[in-house]
């Protein structure tokens, strides 16, 4: 009768055929990229990656986050007066103010906020938008995506910083709205 051995990974031992700093580089990969799960084959050698999943409350209710405190110093602390009420609805001054408008992001890439490398930007804080105008461009599986305002107004903030990973969802733009006359 055959005897039975057991795997090596169960006696301690490395596994057969992984190189460990490969798989941290796959992990620093999946950071640098903001990804959630990644799967690698190589070799014979299957590897599935996840990231832990994080369950997020927000206690502004239905307000995202970035835009509950669009108007708050990055580095103002917190206090009392920033908590939501036992209603649950979030203090007054945390509302932005109503003409500004916030541009989102439509899908999830990378954010870039220039055509090309080394040229300039598509608009600035304190620029004026019109409806149409390109505002930056949102790179998804190697496809260009331009990000147009649908308002007119001033620029007041560039959120994401150029090359950094954006969600579905994720502000881009603070813009102050034309008043009409």
């Amino acid at each position: 009768m055959a005897k039975k051995t057991r795997p090596e990974a169960s006696s301690g031992a490395p596994l057969r055929g992984v190189d460990l700093a490969e798989v941290e580089r796959l992990l620093e990969f999946m950071q640098k990229h903001g990804l959630e799960q990644f799967e690698y084959e190589r070799g014979g050698i299957h590897i599935l990656l996840k990231k832990a999943s994080v369950q997020h409350t927000n206690p502004f209710g239905s307000l995202p986050v970035a835009e509950a405190f669009a108007n708050q110093p990055r580095n103002a602390p917190a206090s009392a007066r920033d908590l939501p009420n036992a209603a649950g609805a979030p203090p007054a001054e945390a509302e932005p103010p109503a003409d500004l408008h916030v541009i989102k992001s439509p899908i999830v890439g990378t954010f870039y906020a220039a055509p090309s490398p080394g040229a300039g930007s598509f608009v600035t804080v304190g620029a004026r938008v019109e409806p149409g105008q390109v505002l930056c461009i949102i790179e998804a599986m190697k496809l260009m995506n331009e990000i147009e305002s649908d308002v007119a107004g001033t620029v007041l903030r560039i959120l994401p910083e150029n090359g950094s990973p954006v969600e579905y969802g994720e502000p881009l733009f603070d813009i102050r709205l034309d008043r009409k006359k």
